[in-house]
């Protein structure tokens, strides 16, 4: 392992118990914590650029505990149960954890890491954004540069907010990803926070004329955009289209091309592809 803290927090985890503390690693080497009695862990979706099959980056995604690697999202199951303030606490413990599980495997290679915030740390957290997550990552060892933090989508009236979270995790060594609703709101995005991506839904692409005219615009402005929740052969198709107009590779997402799970486990780009046209 390249990173000697985090090697020698995993050695002293392992001697952890459930019944002990809020982490602990179970018997396949997954970081796991606790939060309302549930136990969270790590899924890892990949972002891959569509044409070669190529594995960008990896999503990290917090999931309950499963034997079979399926567990379910743990916002959808606490986030209506949960106070703001236990809101921030699962939104940290789960980017925790994701950093741990991501960077002890090997196969992560010299990919990024997309880490979402969710929507109520913004409004949250007073104090200086980023700092606590930038004090973990420091104390483990581990590379911030290689960290994308995923804001999420806010109404028109909490522009000001994008741009105030967006600055302090800026200040403290994070690259940006920006959600967008659409294409004409991503283009109002882009000018003013200028992030490391984008991500637009691949199934809300009705004007593939301005999403081709986005993407080409972004390209030339060293802006990555990816194209989530690529869940459907329509979803495919369009982008196909969209990278035959605008002849530029196009890095996707979703249950299309694969599923998230907690080992790294990257599919042969032969394969990816033979699917795909299938």
């Amino acid at each position: 392992m390249p990173f000697p803290f985090l090697n020698n927090y995993l050695a002293r985890l392992s001697h952890q118990t459930q019944a002990g503390t809020s982490g602990w690693l179970d018997e396949e080497g997954r970081a796991l914590g606790r939060f309302f009695n549930c136990s969270v862990t790590s899924a890892f979706q990949p972002l891959r650029e569509l044409a070669s099959g190529k594995v960008l980056a990896f999503e990290g995604l917090a999931r309950s505990v499963s034997k079979a690697d399926a567990g379910l999202s743990l916002w959808r199951l606490l986030d209506h149960a949960a106070s703001d303030d236990e809101s921030v606490e699962l939104d940290r413990l789960c980017r925790m954890l994701h950093a741990i599980n991501f960077f002890r495997q090997p196969e992560a290679g010299q990919a990024d890491l997309y880490l979402s915030v969710h929507d109520r740390l913004l409004s949250a957290v007073s104090s200086n954004h980023g700092h606590a997550f930038q004090r973990i990552l420091d104390a483990l060892g581990l590379p911030i540069e290689r960290i994308v933090l995923q804001l999420p989508t806010v109404t028109a009236n909490q522009g000001w907010l994008l741009n105030y979270v967006a600055d302090n995790y800026r200040r403290n060594g994070f690259r940006l990803a920006i959600n967008a609703n659409s294409v004409n709101e991503a283009f109002g995005l882009l000018e003013r926070l200028r992030p490391h991506s984008f991500k637009l839904d691949a199934g809300n692409l009705s004007d593939e004329t301005a999403v081709a005219d986005f993407l080409t615009l972004c390209h030339a402005a060293k802006i990555r955009v990816v194209f989530k929740r690529l869940d459907t052969p329509a979803a495919l198709q369009a982008l196909q289209r969209i990278a035959e107009t605008t002849g530029l590779p196009l890095v996707a997402q979703g249950y299309l091309l694969d599923k998230p799970l907690s080992k790294l486990a990257v599919v042969d780009a032969s394969e990816l592809r033979t699917a795909t046209a299938a």
